[in-house]
């Protein structure tokens, strides 16, 4: 009998080698599927007919059904928080759009013909010209019921089935919030100009936070092995503010939380940015990072050689295991397995590394690629 699936994520966490690499899909909302490549990878695999849950519904992204996280060996569950009793998707008709508005206020929108995800298009921050204006906009409820009730349910049936459990929080992060509430034009000014308008968002952000994290974690936290924090820092080519601007205005913000979430329970914080981050990793880990996803090989400077000699020894690297941008969807299943096992080269040795693909799986990907990215983790995945 090997070893479960907890004890073998907890070990990579812990910057040991358990017997091999933890493998991860579907486990955060970071590291699952888009409905479209999910229902063709089920039929690939000839797993049944089922109708997915979309559990975020922009990216319209689903929640792993069991058969087959179990049928790829997934170490990984995510345990996702309810709607709040305020709060229901209504998607209105506009046009050539499906649109809706979630419970900050924010509206998205589709295209009816052929469109994959929802785009923001509504920004209620955007004409905001002052503090008081920021103030004044309501925040939903962070400790409504609804939140908590499906909590407990999913975080007892993951650990039953010896499972590592990832706990999402509310929302995004307090800067990608802060981002979509203002619109990213208005972000970036206030950045520069309106530093005063950002601290005070952040701050409000990390207090919404703070009352889901100590509820869901007095609830749950003996369970849970992971919570997810998230905000989009990196761009392809670089940063997108100088990391002067990221250690005055927000690292002080991520501090204060991410030290807040540690005292409630034993857990580790899972930290996702995309992009070309590099010069921010040191600051992370100071904000209390233990885990960087998905690790964007793609972009600038985010060699995993150079990573993990730089940061290895203080960071857990959770993806880096396929390029979605490039190679998952283009390649052939051999470039696939040769891209693979260069990636595992670089992030195993030493633990401190989860298998998962950079970001979400998209609609475009043939189960075929899906399944030569498997195989090749199947294979070279094993620590001697």
């Amino acid at each position: 009998m090997g070893m479960n699936s907890r004890t073998r994520v907890v070990q990579a966490l812990d910057h040991q080698e358990p017997d091999r690499i933890p493998f991860d899909l579907g486990g955060t909302g970071l590291s699952t599927i888009h409905v479209t490549a999910y229902e063709n990878l089920r039929r690939h695999l000839r797993l049944p007919k089922i109708e997915p849950e979309v559990a975020f519904v922009p990216e319209q992204l689903v929640r792993v059904d069991e058969d087959l996280a179990q049928r790829l060996d997934a170490d990984v569950r995510p345990v996702l928080p309810g709607t709040t009793s305020s709060f229901k998707y209504v998607f209105r008709d506009e046009g050539d759009y499906e649109a809706y508005t979630d419970e900050w206020g924010i509206g998205w929108r589709m295209p009816v013909d052929g469109g994959f995800y929802y785009d923001m298009y509504h920004h209620p921050l955007a004409a905001a010209d002052s503090l008081e204006e920021m103030k004044a906009h309501p925040f939903p409820d962070p400790l409504d019921d609804g939140r908590f009730a499906p909590l407990l349910a999913q975080a007892e049936a993951a650990a039953a089935a010896g499972k590592a459990v990832a706990l999402a929080g509310p929302c995004a992060g307090i800067a990608e919030v802060y981002s979509w509430l203002r619109g990213y034009e208005e972000y970036y000014i206030d950045l520069a100009l309106n530093q005063s308008w950002v601290a005070y968002m952040l701050d409000r952000l990390v207090e919404f936070k703070s009352a889901y994290w100590e509820r869901a974690l007095a609830e749950i936290g003996h369970l849970v092995d992971v919570v997810v924090e998230a905000d989009d820092l990196g761009g392809q080519n670089s940063t997108l503010m100088s990391p002067r601007t990221y250690r005055e205005l927000i690292q002080p913000r991520h501090e204060r939380l991410f030290s807040f979430i540690k005292r409630q329970a034993p857990v580790k914080v899972f930290y996702h940015t995309c992009g070309a981050v590099r010069s921010l990793i040191s600051d992370l880990i100071d904000a209390g990072i233990d885990i960087l996803n998905p690790v964007q090989i793609s972009a600038a400077g985010m060699d995993l050689h150079e990573l993990k000699q730089e940061f290895g020894k203080d960071l857990v690297f959770w993806g880096g295991g396929v390029d979605t941008q490039q190679v998952l969807w283009t390649a052939s299943p051999g470039e696939i397995r040769d891209h693979v096992r260069k990636n595992i080269d670089a992030l195993a040795p030493g633990g401190g590394f989860v298998f998962a693909a950079v970001h979400d799986i998209q609609a475009n990907v043939p189960p075929e690629n899906i399944m030569a990215m498997w195989e090749a983790w199947q294979e070279y995945g094993v620590y001697a």
